[in-house]
């Protein structure tokens, strides 16, 4: 079976295009201009096997707003369309992640309604590195909550973010990064013992919502 999706999104602010195997091998594609969510992006992908290709611009005069949550909803949009009709998925899954002194549990339901849940304790101080050219990358640390929020809501699922204990920024969001990707692996994961079943005694989980 088919699970792979390509998505491009543009607006006056930002473009983003994106391309996602749910089935893949961890490998990461990408052409990003913010430095710190290039790095979430790899993690994620190499925790949840899945394969992405990302390419982006935006509006970064302003700040990293737009594109960061924009990201977010490609992304989710991604794969919403990789997991069609989820039929034969889990569609639950949860993981608890340790990184170092910080620790993140998240939980997710591919049940096509979209709701988050987001309580990490991020201070909001700019993360500040160096790109390969020298250049001061900071990264606005309160836009991660923007980027799930644009995620839960086109990929029409329920995702509960909470960091238990930490006190490193960098290591609160990339365990939740690395969380997020195992608990989207094992909520999409093929389940053998229902291959043809949709997971819902409704029969059916609502269509996602796309978001402009």
């Amino acid at each position: 079976m088919d699970r792979t999706a390509q998505v491009e999104r543009k607006t006056f602010e930002t473009e983003v295009f994106i391309t996602l195997n749910l089935d893949g091998k961890g490998t990461a594609k990408l052409d990003y201009p913010i430095g710190f969510l290039r790095h979430m992006v790899e993690a994620f992908a190499k925790h949840g096997l899945f394969d992405i290709e990302l390419r982006a611009r935006g509006d970064l005069c302003v700040d990293q707003h737009h594109l960061v949550e924009d990201t977010g909803i490609t992304l989710g949009q991604a794969f919403a369309k990789a997991l069609a009709d989820r039929k034969g998925v889990r569609r639950t899954g949860s993981c608890l992640y340790p990184m170092d002194e910080t620790l993140a549990r998240v939980a997710v339901d591919l049940s096509g309604r979209p709701y988050l849940w987001f309580d990490c304790g991020i201070s909001g101080i700019p993360l500040v590195s160096a790109e390969a050219d020298g250049r001061a990358s900071p990264f606005q640390t309160d836009t991660i909550a923007d980027f799930w929020q644009g995620f839960t809501g086109a990929a029409a699922c329920a995702l509960h973010i909470d960091v238990l204990r930490g006190r490193s920024d960098h290591h609160k969001i990339e365990a939740i990064f690395k969380a997020a990707a195992r608990a989207l692996r094992e909520a999409s994961e093929p389940d053998a013992r229902a291959p043809d079943a949709i997971p819902s005694t409704k029969g059916c989980l609502p269509p996602p919502v796309y978001i402009a």
